[in-house]
């Protein structure tokens, strides 16, 4: 069947089997591979997106589900060369952990801050309550939003450390 909706901003019309999930439709159709697929059951939630700005897991939406609707990824947070103060919170207060989850908790952070810019320690938990953090590492990840919190315009983003295709520099 064929499904529209909005992904970062830019609409997409695409021919789908009705049981695909989002979160398979963003990583193999749509390449986005930011939004991770861990559990498959909905526990996890690496999988967090926003759907009309509200966060969801992608793993327990089908495709066609979206339709009509605006998705936002992990990959719309950095715009034009500058991150997403939830991006650089998790940076700067060490959220980031193994990074498994962090796309999942970066979605929830900002679904967060869009609707409570001033959250409580209490009001960050409870967001993120939905998401398994297997390194545990909450304490850096409350953190990390109440950074983001404190400074809430866009910073310019690293330059990378080393050029894009190599690995640790090494091609």
């Amino acid at each position: 069947m064929q499904v529209s909706m909005t992904v970062n901003g830019e609409p997409v019309v695409s021919d789908v089997e009705p049981r695909l999930l989002l979160v398979h439709y963003l990583r193999d159709v749509l390449g986005l591979t930011g939004t991770h697929w861990g559990c498959d059951t909905s526990n996890c939630g690496a999988c967090v997106v926003l759907l009309d700005g509200e966060p969801v897991k992608s793993c327990t939406v089908l495709t066609p589900m979206a339709g009509g609707h605006e998705v936002r990824t992990v990959e719309s947070l950095e715009q034009d060369g500058y991150l997403d103060p939830v991006q650089q919170g998790f940076i700067e207060c060490h959220g980031l952990q193994c990074g498994f989850c962090t796309p999942g908790m970066l979605m929830s952070a900002r679904a967060l801050l869009d609707a409570n810019p001033k959250p409580t320690d209490d009001d960050v938990r409870e967001a993120i309550s939905g998401q398994i953090c297997r390194c545990t590492g909450y304490r850096s990840i409350v953190r990390s939003v109440q950074w983001a919190a404190e400074h809430p315009d866009p910073v310019p983003a690293p330059e990378p450390a080393w050029p894009a295709g190599t690995v640790g520099g090494l091609s």
